[in-house]
């Protein structure tokens, strides 16, 4: 896998994405604002070893929810943030934790953190499993949009 910064095709194929219900709320709108978010360099791309897309890596303040900064959890910490996705059509096929190995990889290289922290929806139950299986630690619980989250840290 190969990541790199983000390309503007890259990310209006992103904006396209669209999950199916309950994961639809890490859908992307296709609206201007989400390009703008995808290509404001917090956002990398994910191809595979053909140059197809398979997924991204945000680092940092996008990769926050803002339940989280309404509870105080975001303040006087060093962990770096890290938001992933990844093509709906290759979800559930076991390339998750190479996926996420990949990514902490890059995160760690690039940018050098003492920890890595993240925040999962509580029904996604496949993904916090991944965290949990890759050393993340759950942590403080909160919500954003009556969606209840947790906060993990690795």
């Amino acid at each position: 896998m190969k990541i790199g910064p983000m390309t503007k095709d890259q990310a209006q194929e992103i904006n396209t994405w669209s999950y199916e219900k309950p994961y639809d709320l890490y859908s992307f709108s296709g609206e201007e604002r989400d390009m703008n978010e995808l290509l404001d360099g917090s956002y990398y791309s994910c191809c595979d070893s053909n140059g197809e897309l398979i997924g991204y890596f945000c680092y940092g303040k996008n990769a926050q929810v803002p339940g989280g900064y309404k509870a105080g959890l975001y303040n006087g910490n060093k962990s770096l943030d890290i938001g992933l996705g990844m093509k709906p059509s290759l979800v559930g096929q076991g390339l998750g934790k190479d996926f996420l190995r990949h990514g902490l990889n890059f995160g760690k290289t690039r940018f050098n953190p003492e920890k890595f922290r993240l925040s999962v929806a509580t029904f996604n139950k496949r993904a916090f499993t991944l965290y949990e299986n890759t050393g993340f630690k759950e942590g403080p619980r909160f919500f954003n949009n009556e969606i209840e989250f947790i906060l993990m840290e690795l």
